[in-house]
């Protein structure tokens, strides 16, 4: 049994036939997927898809980096009254994307602050998108007195990067389809790494793995990532997918 911990269902991607992907997706052995939100115009597909599979698809509501733009105040108070509203499984995806935009770095940077505020108000779990920024969102993490729990999603760092995150206690790396790709250094990067310290994610609709690189990714290509990580750590799939799915489960638990 896998859990996908990172996986954008909802997207447009998928408007032709969602459905079958996630029940192809749970025929591979994928149990849940945790959908994380990115602005006002995500909530409503996503909540959808809750009300569809309500013990798979587990929803959780943020702000994403690159819709921090000039009414992020008012996409801010979308997500308090969210929050004020009900549980979600947790706060995400949230953090700082300076590759493709830095108009409005100021700005993500105070929404990332307000939302990790948020997140140990409310006890919940961050997931945190970090994009040519780790200085800039490790400076932030390391401001706070506290931190909640959190997923540093996508992780394509190097290993002292890792160590760093990895050093503030409570945190996990997730890992995707970049492990697949032949020159990404992600594989050297994982070797070194405790497994108990990593989740498994697709990001799908994005970076799918080998040999679908290129293409839409889905939930079903999971088992794909866990058997490369297994290949790396020498070690069953079978493995992989127990430890990596209990980590998932305590870092999402509030």
């Amino acid at each position: 049994m896998l859990i996908d911990t990172h996986t954008h269902l909802y997207s447009e991607e998928f408007n032709s036939d969602r459905i079958e992907s996630i029940n192809q997706a749970i025929a591979k052995g994928v149990v849940k997927f945790y959908m994380p939100n990115v602005d006002s115009s995500s909530i409503d597909g996503m909540l959808a898809l809750e009300i569809h599979f309500p013990e798979q698809c587990l929803p959780m509501m943020g702000l994403h980096p690159c819709s921090v733009k000039e009414n992020y105040r008012e996409e801010l108070n979308m997500v308090k009254q969210w929050l004020d509203l009900r549980r979600f499984s947790a706060i995400g995806e949230i953090g700082m994307d300076l590759y493709w935009d830095k108009t409005f770095v100021k700005e993500q940077e105070l929404a990332f602050k307000e939302q990790l505020f948020w997140a140990l108000e409310y006890n919940y779990t961050v997931v945190i998108h970090c994009r040519n920024a780790f200085d800039e969102i490790f400076s932030t993490l390391k401001s706070f007195d506290k931190l909640p729990k959190g997923i540093f999603h996508c992780f394509s760092g190097d290993i002292a990067q890792a160590q760093q995150i990895l050093s503030l206690g409570n945190f996990k790396l997730g890992i995707g389809g970049v492990i697949t790709f032949k020159n990404s250094g992600l594989d050297k990067v994982v070797e070194q790494l405790n497994i108990h310290d990593i989740v498994l994610e697709t990001d799908a609709p994005y970076l799918a793995p080998v040999p679908h690189r290129g293409k839409r990714n889905e939930s079903m290509y999971l088992p794909l990532i866990a058997e490369k990580i297994a290949e790396i750590k020498k070690i069953s799939v079978q493995e992989v997918a127990d430890i990596t799915s209990k980590n998932a489960e305590e870092i999402f638990e509030n």
